[in-house]
């Protein structure tokens, strides 16, 4: 019994620690009869950071970044923006920084169709999560966004 009961708890203690600190959701918002916003949201529980595309060149963590598939269908208007509220972190012992973000971060890409069909979004993200006394390693999530 006392066997299956560690089991348990060593299943446990691996299920916990692969969980990631941060929740993506990926929507699509419609602007025009051909141009949307596409919005990459993290949302960060407490005590988390996300860092931001740009990065300092003394930082160690690794900067969110976004892998688009090529959709002949579709056209990228400009470059991904951030929006939240970016913090400037510097640890004076380590002399370090970073560009981070707390609480949420909404990554925004607008889009044209080039024609109008149903069709969708597609790519991944690879970012990195730290809290005041550790990093997790770099994790990738794919997504998908319907467009209709």
């Amino acid at each position: 019994m006392k066997t299956v009961i560690l089991s348990m708890f060593l299943f446990g203690a691996i299920a916990v620690s692969a969980q990631s600190p941060v929740t993506w959701t990926f929507t699509s918002k419609k602007l025009t009869d051909n141009t949307y916003e596409i919005h990459m949201t993290a949302t960060l529980e407490k005590g988390w950071h996300l860092y931001s595309q740009i990065q300092p060149e003394d930082a160690v963590a690794g900067p969110t970044t976004f892998t688009i598939t090529a959709n002949p269908l579709i056209e990228l208007v400009g470059k991904i923006r951030e929006d939240g509220k970016l913090e400037k972190f510097h640890d004076k012992e380590l002399d370090i920084s970073a560009n981070q973000f707390s609480k949420s971060v909404n990554f925004v890409q607008t889009i044209k169709l080039k024609v109008k069909v149903k069709t969708s979004f597609n790519g991944s993200v690879e970012y990195q999560t730290c809290d005041d006394k550790k990093c997790l390693p770099p994790k990738t999530v794919n997504f998908k966004v319907a467009l209709d």
